[in-house]
Parts: structure tokens; sequence; C-alpha cells
């Protein structure tokens, strides 16, 4: 690949010398998957996988430090639609730092996602666990056999609402999101109209919001809810393999 011209998730072109080797990360997902690599030279302070990671740290995903990750003089930045800002893309791009945004709204759209970033950008043989992944998540999705109400905050409380990645991985595993009917993707809502819409579980990941046993399940006493790791529901690298097979054993049973 010479001075390759290639069109990112968006379509927007990032022009490459060649198979980047300098890789800052702004996604913790993605950071876990690149790993391996030994291409990572930054991450933001939120990338916790894989445990000891030995790379500069630029802040976080929302509030990145710019100045330190062109000082670093990455090759690429691999940044995400949903979990960063637009603005600092642009403020990268105008520096001369090429940037490659992934979109991730489907368990689908994810694997092809992580599928060209490997083979088509970097220029890597494609990882056995994204094999696996594609094996294990692939296929028609299953009848729905139970609801969830997934937040994600409270004061104010937030839920995952329609077209996400989230809400897309529980359908796979049958479980339908009460909240695929809302206007936005991560509507803030009450106590009281999770209550309403009935949910068979309430799903209490530890992000971004750190849902505890003592912060929570106090809210919904008259609902089934279940702390889960959020890296299981959120993340889209390496953690599906993990995903599948823990979530199959917390939720794939009729009752909780």
């Amino acid at each position: 690949m010479n001075d390759a011209r290639l069109l990112d998730d968006l379509g927007t072109a990032v022009e490459l010398a060649g198979p980047p080797q300098r890789i800052v990360s702004l996604v913790p997902s993605l950071t876990e998957a690149l790993a391996p690599t030994g291409r990572l030279v930054g991450a933001t302070d939120w990338c916790t996988h894989p445990a000891g990671l030995a790379v500069d740290r630029v802040r976080g995903t929302k509030n990145p430090d710019l100045a330190a990750i062109a000082g670093l003089q990455p090759d690429l930045v691999i940044a995400n639609q949903e979990e960063n800002r637009e603005l600092d893309v642009r403020r990268l791009r105008e520096q001369g730092v090429a940037v490659w945004v992934t979109v991730t709204e489907s368990v689908p759209e994810s694997i092809a996602s992580m599928r060209r970033l490997f083979v088509e950008v970097l220029g890597e043989p494609e990882p056995d666990w994204l094999t696996e992944a594609d094996r294990l998540w692939s296929g028609d999705r299953p009848p729905v056999r139970r609801t969830a109400a997934v937040p994600i905050w409270r004061d104010p409380w937030m839920v995952v609402g329609r077209d996400t990645f989230t809400g897309d991985l529980l359908r796979r595993l049958g479980i339908d999101n009460v909240y695929a009917d809302a206007k936005g993707r991560y509507p803030h809502t009450t106590v009281a109209e999770i209550v309403a819409r009935e949910p068979d579980l309430v799903l209490l990941p530890d992000e971004p919001y750190e849902f505890t046993a003592d912060d929570g399940p106090e809210a919904f006493e008259d609902l089934a809810t279940v702390l889960l790791e959020g890296r299981l529901i959120t993340w889209y690298g390496p953690a599906l393999v993990e995903a599948h097979v823990t979530l199959q054993e917390l939720l794939g049973r009729p009752t909780i």
C-alpha cells in the first residue's frame, strides 16, 4: 500500500503512506483489539483492556488531549462515530493527522468494520477472535423470549434506545429492548416510565455509570435486576467472544 487512499466507515478519504505502524486509539473496544499488533503508541484513560497496556495516555474519549496525540506522531488515529466528538476528529485532521472513523451500530456492522480495519488498513490477517465472533453472533436472530431495559445513567436516568449496538446484541440473545421504539438512541427517562414498560429484566452495567449492588437495584424493587460488566454489552472487540459465553450463562436462563 503506497500512498493508499481508503474510505473510512463514514466514507471519508483517509490517505496513508503504508500500513500504519504508530496508532493512537480513542476507542476502548478497539484498543483491546489492536493491542496485540504492537502498533499502539497511545490510548485513552478509559482503555482498560488489556491490563497493563504500556502506552501513552491521551485523556478521555470525549476530551482527548489533541496536542499530546499530535506529539506522538501517529500514522493513524482511530475513532468512533458514537464514542468520539466530530470536533476532535476535525481538529486532528486540520493538523494533518490521519483519522479513521468507525461506525458500529449493530453486531454485524461492528464485525465488518473491524475486518476492514485489520485487513484493508493495517494489512493484518483477520484475527482468530474476529473469526470466532463472526461465527458466534451471525445467523438469524432467535425469537424474543424476554424484554429488558438498560439504564446507562441515573440523575437523570438515561437508557439504551433505538438503533444501538447494545440493543442489537441483546436481540441476538432473544432479549428485546423495551426502549427500541424510543425517538433517541440514549433517551432520558424516569424510573416510573421504565417500570411502566414492564421489562422482564433491568440490566445495570458498570459503565458509563457504575451501577452497584447498593446503587441501582433499589430503584426497581418490583423488577428483576441484573448487574453486569458493561464491557460485555457495549464493547465490540475481542470482548464479543467472551460476551457470547458469559451473557448466555447470565441471561440465557428463563428466570433470574
